[in-house]
């Protein structure tokens, strides 16, 4: 079974589908937040995560825009109320049992929702492995993360629609998972 992850959006449809072209056939896509910029909704975005029924948390900038002070954004009339109410009721984050194996789905960390920044050369990167599933998939950094934690696979497949710098300009990137063998390959593109 091949997964398709991606994260962070941040309302960039043209990069969403350049990953999807990009991590070719896979039996279900992931998306681990952030697909809208805080209080930019994205009706292209949104859709296309609809339409092709892809497994979505919320990020922070989803927790933004719904919560008060997101009140105004909500109410611009070029929004599909359908496509809102759609995201508005995806979860912050996700538990699932996929091929025998149990995968969980948060947006920044296991404990907690849409703060904390955590690179693997950050010691709390080490909590990872107190987790009780088998693979987590996280967002939020923008870099992409393949690497394993105790008994835990972690992986971050960086930033979809708003890529990291890097000395050949900023690159936006996407995963596929192998679960089988949990083989996880990365792809660097340019976003437009």
């Amino acid at each position: 079974m091949k997964l398709g992850i991606v994260s962070d959006i941040h309302a960039n449809a043209r990069a969403l589908r350049r990953a999807f072209e990009l991590m070719g056939d896979v039996d279900r896509w992931i998306c681990l937040g952030d697909c809208i910029n805080q209080f930019r909704f994205s009706n292209e975005v949104v859709r296309e995560l609809r339409d092709r029924d892809v497994c979505t948390i919320w990020g922070n900038h989803e927790e933004v825009f719904f919560s008060p002070q997101g009140t105004r954004a909500r109410t611009e009339d070029w929004i599909d109320p359908e496509l809102m109410t759609w995201l508005s009721q995806q979860p912050k984050r996700r538990e699932l049992q996929l091929a025998g194996k149990r995968v969980l789905l948060v947006h920044s960390t296991p404990w907690e929702s849409g703060g904390a920044y955590i690179h693997p050369s950050s010691s709390d990167f080490q909590r990872f492995g107190d987790v009780a599933a088998d693979i987590v998939m996280y967002g939020h950094i923008h870099c992409p993360v393949a690497t394993r934690v105790a008994k835990t696979l972690v992986i971050n497949p960086g930033s979809t629609g708003e890529g990291r710098p890097t000395s050949q300009g900023f690159i936006s990137s996407c995963a596929v998972l192998e679960l089988e063998t949990e083989a996880v390959e990365h792809f660097d593109f340019v976003a437009d």
